[in-house]
């Protein structure tokens, strides 16, 4: 096997992170090969964004929102989210989605590139620093600014569930209020956009579970008025309301 070269060194250790699955969303994949590439030449992700200028969910991260402009924008958008009641869990059932971290699916941005959706959400929101393959679809080595716990994070594939893609809109929770009727294909679509997800600390993402904001917001306070903001921007996308107790959350993180 050749050598790995490394162009440019990891920053932190990786800490020793317990695996967390929630309700099935953060399964991992198998390893893709057996070679590693170096990082040097690849597109590389740029600093936090703010989700009020990322409403297709392509650009990294989540930045807090701070100004009295961002916060009135934040609040005017969560404004728009519809409500109803929490319906039934009855039928849930994670293949309903598709294949996990599927690259067949159409509509969404990243689908259809060759490369898997998990694969996609870590180079957009990580540092990578050292590739398993030579086209640089999977990550072997990355740093990741991590918006739930405001902690840097050092991912190796070998350790890959210290690092998961969460479902902002958890997959269980948009079936209890309307997925089960969808077509799907429009199901797949949620389970893979990019606008719907974020890599993040695995033992936090397992905490989450299928919650909606009434009942679980990121560890770090300052990113939760972003978070609700994505959160919203997904359920307009996709005409997904949410409970009255998530959308008074909602707007509670967003207050001035």
């Amino acid at each position: 096997m050749r050598r790995r070269q490394r162009y440019v060194p990891i920053l932190l250790a990786a800490a020793t992170l317990t695996a967390c699955q929630g309700d099935g969303k953060n399964a991992e994949p198998a390893a893709a090969a057996n070679s590693s590439v170096s990082a040097q030449s690849r597109p590389q992700s740029s600093a936090a964004t703010n989700p009020l200028d990322n409403e297709d969910g392509t650009k990294p991260g989540l930045a807090p929102l701070s100004s009295a402009a961002d916060l009135a924008r934040a609040r005017a958008l969560v404004e728009r989210v519809q409500t109803k009641g929490r319906g039934s869990p009855a039928g849930y059932d994670r293949d309903r989605y598709g294949p996990a971290w599927t690259d067949t699916v159409t509509g969404v941005p990243y689908g259809g590139n060759s490369c898997g959706t998990r694969d996609d959400i870590l180079k957009r929101d990580g540092r990578a620093t050292e590739w398993k393959d030579a086209k640089g679809c999977v990550v072997d080595t990355m740093t990741l600014a991590d918006p739930y716990s405001g902690k840097t994070l050092a991912f190796t594939k070998a350790k890959a569930s210290a690092v998961q893609i969460d479902h902002v809109v958890p997959l269980s929770a948009s079936w209890r209020m309307g997925a089960a009727q969808w077509d799907p294909d429009k199901r797949r679509r949620l389970a893979n956009d990019p606008l719907n997800l974020l890599a993040v600390d695995g033992p936090i993402n397992g905490g989450k579970g299928d919650s909606g904001p009434a009942e679980w917001l990121p560890p770090n306070r300052e990113i939760r008025c972003s978070y609700v903001v994505r959160y919203a921007q997904v359920s307009i996308k996709y005409e997904l309301p949410v409970t009255d107790a998530d959308k008074q959350a909602m707007l509670a993180q967003c207050a001035s």
